[in-house]
């Protein structure tokens, strides 16, 4: 046996990945993926950034970076994030390998061996492995349609005093939750009152169907006298451009920005330079804003057909709230008329049949709910969806 570090007994194979080894069943449906359709991707728009980065900065794509990001991409992200409200400048931010990274940085500074910190119940299961691979100690605070239920979370900061509260406030994974306006204020002034410092990971955010959602965070921390100094924001171009680029960025506190910056060092030098070159040239030449255009409808039209042929096939026997942005439904069996309850074994039942889906209790760091369940409809057309629900309806029995 390798000597392996002890940390590793605090983590597992993530079970989303071992449900993948069984979806090579010819003619399977799957629901189970958090990615987006790679149909959306603009090859277009992609191609022409990738040629102008070769053909304008070639020296500067292809060579070794600086770790906090290619300036740039730097300036793009920032006038991206102002565009939507939040006060960003350049040199606040550092680009980072994907969202995911960031929160890796953000384990790296933080989280000693016994330390606390308040996830949601469920939250996005990269978060829980990722801390507690550094030896947090996981607090679930409860959620619901609105997202996390402030009054619990203030009393979960008073009783375990966290070192950070990370938190997926608009349309969340697994949740599809999208956290209210007045919610969000007091999540802000819960941090200044406490001084407690609240991650705010934001991937889903620009994936709104109708009307969009309340401001970020860190766009209403203007609002909030003191809560920038407690405030985090992570962005990721993952799911509205390419998760393949590995493009993401972190705004923090200027004194752990500075922090994660050198455990960054450490890890990979800089994110690639030429992934951020294109993703500059991209945001420069103005494609974002069709692009987004695009895959809101795309996205809104599926996760409209996959809530309507969840009434109307299951019915009774499933419960949730219809998403109104992001990638999932997230839902809980009722066991109405003596069906099954349990989420492993109908998901189970749902492979036997040729529909997949992840079951949700990986999603909770304590306590989970074992009746629930989380569908992505990204990439599945609306055929494949209304097919898959039947499926799922079969196996229900």
């Amino acid at each position: 046996t390798f000597p392996f570090a002890q940390r590793l007994d605090n983590v597992e194979t993530s079970a989303i990945r071992e449900l993948f080894k069984l979806l090579g069943k010819p003619g399977i449906i799957s629901f189970a993926g958090g990615f987006p359709d790679s149909a959306m991707f603009d090859l277009h728009g992609i191609t022409e950034a990738v040629n102008k980065a070769l053909i304008d900065e070639p020296g500067a794509a292809l060579q070794y970076g600086a770790t906090e990001g290619y300036q740039p991409l730097r300036e793009q992200l920032a006038a991206f994030m102002q565009s939507k409200g939040a006060q960003v400048a350049a040199d606040q931010l550092i680009v980072t390998t994907g969202s995911q990274q960031a929160l890796d940085l953000l384990g790296k500074c933080l989280v000693d061996p016994g330390s606390k910190a308040i996830v949601e119940g469920p939250t996005f299961l990269a978060t829980i492995q990722c801390f507690r691979l550094y030896g947090a100690e996981l607090i679930s605070a409860p959620i619901d349609g609105e997202g996390v239920q402030v009054d619990q979370l203030e009393r979960l900061i008073t009783e375990h005093k966290p070192k950070f509260v990370y938190l997926i406030p608009t349309f969340g994974n697994p949740s599809g939750a999208m956290l209210s306006l007045e919610r969000r204020k007091r999540v802000l002034e819960l941090a200044v009152k406490y001084q407690t410092l609240i991650i705010e990971d934001d991937p889903y955010g620009d994936l709104y169907f109708d009307a969009p959602p309340p401001p970020s965070l860190l766009a209403l921390s203007a609002q909030v006298p003191g809560s920038r100094d407690w405030l985090v924001h992570c962005g990721s171009l993952s799911k509205v451009l390419s998760p393949g680029l590995r493009v993401g960025w972190m705004v923090a506190p200027p004194e752990l920005l500075a922090k994660a910056t050198m455990c960054k060092q450490f890890s990979d030098a800089h994110t690639s330079t030429f992934a951020q070159a294109t993703a500059a040239q991209y945001l420069a030449g103005g494609h974002m804003p069709g692009t987004l255009a695009r895959v809101r409808a795309v996205y809104g039209e599926r996760a409209k057909t996959m809530g309507d042929a969840l009434r109307n096939d299951l019915g009774a026997e499933i419960d949730f709230v219809q998403p109104q942005g992001g990638l999932f439904v997230w839902a809980r069996l009722t066991g109405a008329g003596g069906k099954i309850k349990d989420g492993n074994e109908f998901a189970k039942r749902a492979i036997a049949e040729g529909v997949a889906f992840v079951p949700g209790a990986p999603f909770y760091c304590a306590n989970p709910d074992l009746s629930t369940l989380r569908l992505s409809f990204a990439t599945a057309d609306e055929g494949k969806i209304r097919e898959g629900i039947g499926r799922l309806a079969k196996a229900l029995g």
